[in-house]
């Protein structure tokens, strides 16, 4: 599996395109490696890009980005609200996947060496990279900023890490390092007050403002949301000010909570908070959970679709108030996403039917069956979501939420099946068409042909095992949804039915061709019996349902 990290350089230019346009040409020049996102500030005069691929790529396309930045921007001529060392200001790097934050190190060092010795740039290390832990704080090490720099530099404390310890006037100096994932940003308030702004930062920051106690002496007093740093400044571009924040660990302070803190302290001092506007990219898990939290505020059932959870987010938090907010631009799992996964889910329905219909063996049964479940559990969820919001009902909104929540995951797990199903079937092709003229070939394209074949058996069978499970859903919404949904609930259970017989004629045929017995046994019995349960469910649920409507 491919080790996977990102790299979010915030270069010192945020106004000129053509000069952002060079350094990330730099970046797309090596292989390997995918801009997700470029995103210039004008107030700020800075652009924080993002881009992701192997640790090697990354650190090449890294390097090319740091030579042409220090080339094309002038530090001496530079302004901007936002604090700034250097022309690649800071250049941290994530790991996202298959590689160990200690691996990251690693990488972070060689190319802060490599900035250093060869580009002649004075180079910190910070956070995870960083070893002495009086220089693990970004904002400590850039305390002082570009002007202080030329005699920081100069204290024994403040040697770089790497390159010279002479500042350069151009390209100043940069921090590299290794870091989790960091969200940047930002509140918005109806005040032009920087002093007002930094107040609403003192009281949500996790370092707060320092206080005296009744003895005088002077303390912290912490603010209310851990792992996350902020400063209030003004942006001349909107004419409004801020409450900047970086969120270190959204796990400890998700994204919403910090907004709803905002909204808190602003509330008290006389401002509100009248939007919010996050820089560069953003996880998927941060808009959804958002959606959820604000549905359940509003006692609302939050088991809905993936799209209207992050369109919950953006409005609750006003996310479009100072540019329109695209969801496919700034999710960094949109960004990654191999959009030939989902190519049928992705279709019209028309489009999905001529493609079925077509002279093309896939998709077949299998995907249409694992879409005929997804129909089925759709209903049930609907009945859930309705039963929710059903008037004299609301002390029972909770429960029916639960319900719908698990019936989006197994619609979710349901939706991907289609896709696989085509897929093990184009395996199968695959493994047909390889070469067999000599007797290594013959023995290799055997066991390719198991392996898909095996494959080809175990998509149709997890089908049946998920749509079966969404049994229980549909069974509890006709015994305790709204009644007047209780023949929809009906349908979701034919439904259902329908896809595990359909999915249980896959696994059949498909073990035809395997030559595992045990295998077999054991694969073909799980089947008959979850084909035989799911009979009997739908058998139990209609008869409830006529039960109600005679």
């Amino acid at each position: 599996m491919k080790q996977l990290i990102e790299c979010v350089p915030n270069f010192s230019e945020g106004r000129d395109m053509n000069i952002i346009r060079q350094i990330t040409e730099r970046i797309e020049s090596v292989e390997g490696v995918k801009l997700l996102n470029v995103d210039p500030g004008k107030a700020t005069n800075r652009t924080v890009v993002t881009f992701v691929g192997e640790p090697a790529a990354v650190i090449e396309a890294a390097y090319r980005a740091i030579e042409k930045a220090a080339e094309l921007i002038d530090m001496s001529k530079h302004k901007g609200e936002h604090p700034r060392m250097g022309a690649t200001d800071v250049c941290p790097l994530i790991p996202i996947a298959n590689i160990t934050m200690e691996e990251t190190v690693v990488f972070a060092k060689q190319l802060a060496e490599r900035v250093g010795n060869k580009l002649n740039i004075p180079a910190y290390l910070y956070e995870s990279a960083q070893s002495n832990p009086a220089r693990k704080n970004l904002s400590v090490i850039r305390a002082g900023e570009y002007e202080g720099f030329f005699t920081k530099i100069k204290q024994a404390e403040w040697k770089p890490d790497f390159g010279p310890a002479e500042f350069p006037a151009g390209s100043g100096a940069t921090v590299i390092g290794a870091r989790d994932f960091l969200i940047a940003y930002n509140a918005n308030l109806n005040t032009t007050s920087v002093r007002r702004a930094n107040s609403v930062a003192f009281d949500v920051r996790e370092n707060g403002r320092k206080v005296k106690n009744e003895k005088g002496e002077e303390i912290v007093q912490p603010g209310a949301c851990k792992s996350v740093k902020a400063i209030g400044w003004f942006i001349d571009e909107y004419g409004i000010a801020q409450v900047s924040m970086n969120l270190t660990n959204i796990s400890i302070t998700p994204l919403h909570i910090a907004f709803d803190e905002c909204v808190k302290s602003a509330y008290n001092r006389g401002m509100r908070v009248t939007g919010s506007e996050l820089v560069g990219l953003v996880p998927l898990k941060a808009l959804t959970d958002a959606g959820k939290y604000f549905l359940e505020k509003q006692k609302r059932a939050s088991g809905v679709s993936e799209k209207e959870l992050i369109r919950i987010a953006i409005k609750s938090m006003g996310l479009d108030e100072l540019s329109p907010f695209k969801p496919e631009e700034r999710v960094i799992e949109y960004l990654l996403k191999d959009k030939s996964e989902d190519k049928l889910v992705s279709m019209t329905l028309s489009d999905f039917a001529d493609e079925t219909a077509s002279e093309s063996p896939a998709p077949g049964g299998g995907s249409i069956s694992a879409y005929v479940a997804t129909l089925g559990v759709s209903l049930g969820t609907m009945v859930a979501n309705l039963s929710s919001h059903k008037k004299g009902w609301d002390d029972r909104w909770e429960e029916f939420s639960v319900w719908s929540e698990k019936g989006q995951a197994l619609k979710r797990t349901l939706l991907s099946l289609v896709d696989e199903d085509t897929r093990a079937f184009n395996k199968i092709m695959t493994a047909f068409g390889l070469p067999k003229g000599t007797d290594a070939e013959k023995k290799a394209r055997t066991a390719e042909i198991q392996a898909a074949t095996k494959n080809a058996i175990e998509v149709p069978l997890k089908v049946m095992r998920v749509a079966y499970e969404t049994m229980d859903l549909i069974k509890v919404m006709t015994e305790i949804g709204n009644p007047n949904s209780v023949t929809d609930a009906g349908v979701g259970a034919l439904c259902v039915r329908s896809a595990v017989l359909g999915a249980y004629l896959n696994v059949q045929i498909n073990a035809t061709g395997l030559k595992d017995e045990a295998y077999l046994s054991a694969t073909l019995a799980e089947a008959k019996q979850i084909s035989e349960a799911a009979i009997r469910a739908e058998e139990e649920i209609m008869a409830i349902v006529k039960s109600k409507i005679v």
